[in-house]
C-alpha cells in the first residue's frame, strides 16, 4: 500500500470516529430529474414535466470538494442520467479527477450514446425488471427489454469486457418469474445481476407523502404471498449454485434470503433483518436541483448552490445527525433496503 493510499484510508478511519467527513469515497449524483419509463415502483416519472439538471457549473463547483474528501467513484443516477444533454461534459469534468464513473441507467439509451459511454463511462448498471413481457409490463414501456438488450448487446460486441451488470427489485409483480430473471440476464451477456426488495414505506422517488396501505400492496407480496416467494427463493438458491459460487449472482444466498425477511417484516410477521450500513460516512447524495442528502431515503442537508459540498457535510446540523443516527432504532434506517457498507481499506469499484 502506497502512502496516498495510507493516508486515504487513514481519512475515512477519521471519519467514521469523529462523524466529520474527512474521506468521501463515493458520490452519488442525479443529472436529470425526469425518467424515461414510468415504473409501476416509482413515482420519478410523475415529475417529468418539472424536469431539474445539474449543469456543468454544478459540477465544476464540487470539484474543489471532490479533491478534498478525495473522491474515488461518482455513480449517475436518477431519473435517467443519459436526458441530461450534458451529461458526457459532466463525466468529462470526473474524468479529468480521475473519478471513477458509474452510470445506472433505465438501459432505453444504451445503444445511442454507446461511442459516448465506451469513452467516457468506467461501467454501467441497469435496471431488468423480468422477462420480456414482465419487463415491459412493469416499466409501462412497450420494447424496454428489447432496446435494452439491443444497447446491451451491442455494447458487448464492441468491447467485450465493459463491465455492465443489473439491478432488479423484486416485488408482488415479478417474483414468480425471478428464475426467468437470472436467465435473461445471463442470456443479454451481463456480467452480474443484483436483487433487493422494493422500497415501499419511504418518501424517496419522488413521493411527496409515504404511500398508504393499498397503494403498498400494489407493490408488495401479501401475506398469503410470502410462501412462494420462500420457495422461489430457495429453489434459486438450490438451482443457482454456480451463479452464487462465480459472483455472477452478487448476493450470497442468505442475503437473497433477506429479500422475504424483509416482506415478512412489513407485514408485522417478524423482525426487519438486520443491516449494516455507512453510507452517511462514506457517501452522499446530490439530486438533480442540487440538493445534498446524507443518502437516499434521509432529509436534505443543503445545496450546492448555496453552499459548497465540503461546507455542506461538515456543517454542525450535518455532523449532528451523524452522531445522532442509530441505525438500529432509526425508523428510516430499520425499514431501509439499499443500503452502502464500507469500510476504510475496500475501494468502491
Amino acid at each position: 500500500m502506497n502512502l496516498k493510499s495510507l493516508t486515504d484510508t487513514y481519512k475515512r478511519y477519521r471519519t467514521l470516529q469523529t462523524d466529520k467527513i474527512s474521506a468521501l469515497p463515493i458520490v452519488i449524483l442525479m443529472p436529470h430529474s425526469a425518467c424515461n419509463c414510468r415504473c409501476v415502483m416509482c413515482d420519478i416519472w410523475k415529475d417529468n414535466k418539472n424536469g431539474k439538471q445539474l449543469t456543468e457549473k454544478d459540477v465544476e463547483g464540487l470539484l474543489g470538494s471532490l479533491r478534498q474528501f478525495g473522491t474515488k467513484q461518482v455513480l449517475m443516477s436518477g431519473g435517467e442520467a443519459l436526458l441530461n444533454a450534458n451529461f458526457f461534459r459532466l463525466c468529462e469534468l470526473l474524468q479529468k479527477e480521475h473519478i471513477h464513473i458509474t452510470l445506472l441507467s433505465t438501459g432505453l439509451l444504451l445503444r445511442k450514446h454507446t461511442e459516448q459511454l465506451l469513452q467516457l463511462v468506467n461501467d454501467v448498471i441497469i435496471s431488468l425488471d423480468g422477462d420480456e413481457t414482465t419487463h415491459d409490463e412493469i416499466r409501462n414501456v412497450s420494447g424496454a427489454y428489447s432496446k435494452l438488450k439491443d444497447g446491451v448487446q451491442h455494447i458487448k460486441a464492441l468491447e467485450p469486457g465493459y463491465k455492465i451488470t443489473a439491478r432488479t427489485v423484486i416485488h408482488k409483480l415479478n417474483y414468480k418469474v425471478w428464475p426467468q430473471i437470472i436467465d435473461a440476464a445471463k442470456e443479454m451477456g451481463l456480467d452480474q445481476v443484483s436483487f433487493l426488495p422494493a422500497d415501499v414505506s419511504s418518501e424517496a422517488f419522488n413521493r411527496q407523502t409515504p404511500w398508504d396501505a393499498p397503494r403498498q400492496g400494489e407493490i408488495m407480496p401479501g401475506k398469503d404471498e410470502l410462501p412462494g416467494l420462500r420457495e422461489i427463493t430457495e429453489g434459486i438458491i438450490s438451482q443457482y449454485e454456480a451463479e452464487f459460487s462465480s459472483g455472477f449472482i452478487a448476493e450470497s444466498p442468505d442475503k437473497l434470503r433477506k429479500i422475504h425477511t424483509y416482506y415478512g417484516a412489513m407485514h408485522g410477521l417478524n423482525p426487519f433483518p438486520f443491516k449494516k450500513c455507512n453510507a452517511p460516512w462514506v457517501s452522499t447524495v446530490i439530486e438533480a436541483d442540487g440538493t445534498v442528502r446524507p443518502c437516499f431515503f434521509h432529509r436534505s442537508m443543503g445545496n450546492i448552490r448555496n453552499n459548497s459540498l465540503s461546507e455542506i457535510l461538515n456543517s454542525t446540523e450535518a455532523i449532528g445527525f451523524r452522531k445522532g443516527l442509530d441505525m438500529k432504532k432509526d425508523p428510516t434506517c430499520v425499514k431501509c433496503v439499499c443500503y452502502l457498507n464500507l469500510s476504510p481499506a475496500t475501494n468502491p469499484w
